[in-house]
């Protein structure tokens, strides 16, 4: 089933279970979806859905550190639940070995010798690691891997 169909199935039974938590997040997970087939006139597939979810997972993560930073747990509670919707539609994440190995993989692959092959180091493991892995930590890491 391709992932669009599941999330608007997931949308319906959220609508019938009247969990209305749930039914929000999903409703803002679609409108992300249909605002980027509108604006790039096109549409999504897997992967592309993909990078949407993990865009609306990274803002939520951002605002939920806001929140906590501003006193208002409340709010920061709203958005861990989203993330935890968000995340259900997400591959399954790799452990941090599993992605160090990936890392140090594509480095010998690229021959990446010092910082001025992170982009070609991080070309190559972005479509690996898609929705997998959080990209703000890959690049830490290999920046880190390739300052050694």
């Amino acid at each position: 089933m391709a992932l669009k169909d599941r999330i608007d199935s997931d949308l319906k039974q959220a609508m019938r279970d009247r969990a209305t938590a749930r039914l929000e997040a999903i409703r803002m997970l679609r409108a992300a979806i249909q605002r980027r087939e509108v604006d790039e006139r096109t549409e999504l597939d897997d992967p592309e859905v993909l990078a949407v979810i993990e865009k609306l997972v990274k803002q939520g993560r951002d605002a939920e550190s806001q929140f906590e930073k501003g006193g208002r747990q409340d709010l920061a509670s709203k958005e861990q639940a989203q993330i935890a919707i968000f995340s259900e539609y997400l591959p399954e994440q790799l452990t941090a070995e599993a992605v160090a190995a990936i890392v140090d993989e594509v480095i010998a692959e690229t021959g990446a010798e010092g910082m001025r092959d992170m982009g070609k180091v991080m070309g190559q493991i972005k479509p690996r690691l898609a929705g997998q892995a959080d990209m703000g930590q890959v690049s830490a890491l290999v920046k880190q891997r390739l300052e050694a």
